[in-house]
């Protein structure tokens, strides 16, 4: 190949890319405003219900959260937290705080998410034979990680908090499976 075909053949080589980049920054660039795509129309409703009884034993708890949409795939919220634990003959709490939760579907099946929940927790135990009554009020932080089988607005599967500590934690287990619903 001579000097001449080979800078012939170099001109179209980055005309050919010139173009290409071109075309692919001009798409880039493109905004389309759709003023039907309101920021409430992307905001879903739902929580979780937990209802605990047993001999002696009742745990209540409630948490309304609230998501948005950021796209198809991701979603940022918040949520709140209520619960109320009594054991009898031992102890009756009270727990309350938020959380704020990252949700990521990479196919729609799939959902993993990411909930960072700080709740107060405050206990009054009852004095009997195993230890005097007295009560006991701390903060406790969990970082939950998950993922979970998802259908329509409901997600079932499982989170562990990875701060979990048997002495510090509000549950007995760091692992704990969840039904999550948004409508």
């Amino acid at each position: 190949m001579n000097k001449i075909q080979f800078s012939i053949d170099c001109r179209y080589f980055f005309v050919i890319l010139a173009v290409l980049f071109s075309s692919y920054s001009i798409a880039q660039q493109k905004y389309v405003i759709d003023n039907s795509n309101h920021f409430w129309d992307k905001v879903q409703f739902g929580g979780g219900l937990g209802l605990g009884f047993g001999s002696g034993y009742t745990n209540i708890s409630v948490m309304p959260s609230a998501i948005y949409n950021v796209n198809e795939i991701v979603a940022v919220g918040v949520g709140l937290q209520f619960g109320y634990l009594y054991q009898r003959d031992y102890y009756e709490s009270f727990v309350w705080g938020g959380s704020f939760i990252t949700l990521v579907n990479p196919i729609p099946q799939l959902q993993l998410s990411a909930e960072l929940e700080q709740v107060k927790v405050d206990t009054d135990y009852e004095d009997n034979y195993y230890h005097p009554g007295f009560s006991d009020s701390y903060w406790n932080t969990a970082l939950y990680l998950g993922a979970g089988y998802r259908t329509g607005s409901v997600t079932i599967g499982a989170r562990y908090d990875v701060l979990y500590d048997p002495n510090k934690s509000l549950y007995g287990s760091g692992f704990m499976p969840f039904v999550r619903v948004y409508f």
